[in-house]
C-alpha cells in the first residue's frame, strides 16, 4: 500500500487543526486506522513520532505569531492546548534554545535591523541560486514569517510573469561523490500560494559530460492552486559514473512556493525510484515511410 497519499492527507489535517484536541486516538480514528499501526506508518514517513510532528508545528507556529503579533504568551500558548506558560516554555527551549519571551525581544530587533540594511526583495540565500528561464521575473528569498519549522524558510515568488510558460527555480549543485552507487531520497515540505500552473520538487544527476542519468521534476504529480504545508520526496539513484547532484524548487508561471527542511537520506532497493523514463514506443520495423498513413 502507497501510505505517502494518506500522509499528506494526514498533515493537512493536522495544519487545519493546530488550535485544537490532536493527538493519536483522534487521528488515527479520523483516518480509520488502528492507533498502533497508524503510529507505526507516521514515524516510518515523517521520522518522528505523532506527538513529537504536531508540537514542534505548534511551536514553529508560535515562533511566527511572537515576531508578527502582539497577542500575549500566555493567550497563544492556551490557543494551542498548551496547559500553562511553563510548558509551552519547555516546549520552545527544546526547539529554539530560548524562552518565547526573549526569542520574541531578540528576534524582533535582529529582524528590524535587517530591514533597515537592505530594501532589495531578491536575497542571497547560502547555497542556493536562482535560476530557470526567466529567473528575472521571480523574486527568490528568505521568509521568516511562513515557515515550517526552524526561523525561515526558502521561498519563490513570480513578479512580472506575462506567459505561463515561462519558469525559475531555487537551487543547489553539489559534487555527488558522497553518494556514489547509492540510491537516494530528498524530502522537502513545501506550501504554495495562488499557484496557477504548477510547482514542485526536482532532482537530477549527471555525469561529468553533463548527461542527465536521473531525473524527476514530479511531472506525475504536480502541486497546484493553495497548500498547506506538506512533504514530498523524490528517490534516484546515483550510478557510479555520476559527477553532479541538482536540486531544487521549480515554479511554473504565476504563484508563489515556499520550500523548508530540505533532507537527503540513502535507502535500500526496497523503495521504488521516481525516475522519469519517457515513454516511447519501439517499433518492429520501419514504418509509414511516405507518410501517407494517417
Amino acid at each position: 500500500m502507497e501510505y505517502s497519499p494518506i500522509i499528506r492527507q494526514v498533515l493537512v489535517y493536522i495544519e487545519n487543526n493546530l488550535q485544537n484536541e490532536l493527538n493519536l486516538e483522534v487521528i488515527s480514528k479520523e483516518f480509520g486506522y488502528s492507533k498502533f499501526h497508524f503510529s507505526r506508518i507516521f514515524k516510518n514517513e515523517l521520522r518522528k513520532n505523532l506527538a513529537e510532528y504536531i508540537r514542534m508545528r505548534r511551536v514553529s507556529t508560535i515562533a511566527s505569531l511572537l515576531l508578527n503579533t502582539d497577542e500575549k504568551i500566555l493567550d497563544i500558548a492556551y490557543y494551542f492546548h498548551f496547559n500553562s506558560q511553563e510548558a509551552l516554555t519547555r516546549a520552545f527551549k527544546e526547539l529554539y534554545h530560548l524562552p518565547p519571551g526573549q526569542y520574541r525581544k531578540l528576534m524582533k530587533n535582529i529582524n528590524y535591523k535587517e530591514e533597515e540594511k537592505t530594501m532589495e526583495k531578491t536575497q542571497e540565500i547560502k547555497g542556493w541560486f536562482l535560476s530557470g528561464s526567466h529567473p528575472f521575473n521571480y523574486e527568490m528569498g528568505l521568509d521568516k514569517e511562513t515557515f515550517h519549522s526552524g526561523k525561515a524558510a526558502g521561498y519563490l515568488k513570480s513578479i512580472s510573469v506575462s506567459d505561463y510558460s515561462e519558469f525559475a527555480t531555487m537551487m543547489q549543485e553539489c559534487k555527488a561523490d558522497s553518494f556514489l552507487g547509492k540510491r537516494v531520497k530528498l524530502t522537502s515540505f513545501i506550501k504554495s500560494k495562488n499557484v496557477q500552473n504548477h510547482c514542485a520538487m526536482w532532482m537530477r544527476v549527471d555525469d561529468s559530460s553533463e548527461d542527465v542519468l536521473q531525473f524527476d521534476n514530479m511531472h506525475d504529480r504536480p502541486i497546484k492552486g493553495n497548500t498547506e504545508w506538506n512533504v514530498y520526496s523524490i528517490v534516484l539513484d546515483v550510478p557510479e559514473n555520476s559527477k553532479t547532484i541538482s536540486f531544487g524548487i521549480l515554479l511554473l508561471g504565476i504563484g508563489t512556493v515556499w520550500a523548508d527542511n530540505f533532507e537527503f537520506e540513502i535507502v535500500d532497493e526496497s523503495v521504488p525510484t521516481t525516475n522519469f523514463v519517457p515513454k516511447s514506443e519501439l517499433l518492429a520495423e520501419p514504418t509509414n515511410l511516405s507518410f501517407e498513413d494517417e
